[in-house]
């Protein structure tokens, strides 16, 4: 794992020597991942520099249209507050109500990253589909680990992407991300300069990758049609995840996703005492088939 306090303030020449000491650590991530470490390197290097990257052609059309068939019938609620969005449509509990987002949340290039930013046995935190109708506002500015109790700067308590499900562009409301700003210390959003934000305009099927202390926000849907997307977001495995997936996930489903997603639902441990179930890992009671 990268050292996140190490890399918090650095820049330039020191982050290059930094990265060339992680290369045997990248390699053996990427290696078990079955992904460039090149690929891993380059992408790792804009996230400590700016915060984020926008990772193109991460998934299929296949994978878009399984999750775009799958989840429309579920699109039914706007949103309730002004966070969610009063013409936007969120799923919760994903897993529970379709397995179309599965490759998405265990992404190899995404694991790889998460490899190297996250302490092993790094948990998925949320899981969100995302539909923006036309007309809706920006989003309130955030950053995703802002609920955690701590001061900046500092670390990142976790990462997250979101997933172009449909072409992301500036007038649509492609996600407005502030580079640099991980590094900040703590501030009112009302003094960031929302024109100085990038949008991460992107083709669908490609992601844009964030510290969880990145300020950003979904823009205002200016177009004619609704925008779809997915979120992913992951924590280091002390954190308290955002979704209560020993609640919303019954373990009938859990039974039947893959060992990686088994375990970042939480039937893992960060040994020696954080996750276990009777003193004993979590995952047998999957193995067991108790209910």
């Amino acid at each position: 794992m990268i050292g996140q306090r190490s890399y918090i303030n650095t820049k330039g020449e020191v982050l290059a020597d930094f990265l060339a000491q992680r290369r045997t650590g990248i390699e053996a991530s990427a290696s078990h991942r079955g992904v460039d470490p090149d690929i891993v390197e380059e992408a790792i290097r804009d996230v400590l520099d700016q915060g984020f990257v926008i990772l193109p052609d991460l998934i299929g059309p296949h994978i878009v249209e399984a999750i775009r068939n799958e989840t429309a019938p579920l699109l039914t609620h706007d949103g309730r507050t002004i966070f969610e969005g009063y013409k936007t449509r969120r799923i919760y509990s994903v897993i529970e109500k379709t397995y179309s987002c599965n490759p998405i949340v265990e992404h190899p290039l995404v694991l790889a990253l998460l490899d190297q930013l996250l302490m092993p046995q790094y948990l998925l935190s949320q899981l969100q589909v995302i539909d923006v109708h036309p007309g809706e506002v920006r989003q309130p500015l955030h950053h995703d680990d802002g609920f955690y109790p701590l001061m900046r700067p500092r670390p990142a308590v976790g990462a997250a992407l979101i997933w172009a499900l449909d072409d992301f562009t500036a007038e649509n409301g492609a996600t407005l991300v502030c580079p640099g700003s991980h590094r900040w210390g703590d501030i009112d959003p009302e003094n960031i300069d929302v024109e100085k934000m990038v949008p991460a305009v992107m083709r669908s099927g490609s992601a844009v990758f964030f510290l969880g202390t990145v300020w950003h926000c979904a823009g205002p849907n200016n177009s004619l049609t609704p925008r779809l997307a997915a979120t992913t977001q992951y924590c280091e495995p002390w954190a308290r995840q955002q979704e209560n997936y020993s609640l919303a996930i019954s373990r009938h489903r859990a039974r039947e996703c893959s060992d990686t997603i088994q375990s970042l639902l939480g039937y893992s441990m960060q040994f020696p005492f954080i996750g276990f179930v009777d003193g004993r890992d979590p995952k047998r009671l999957l193995r067991d088939g108790m209910e």
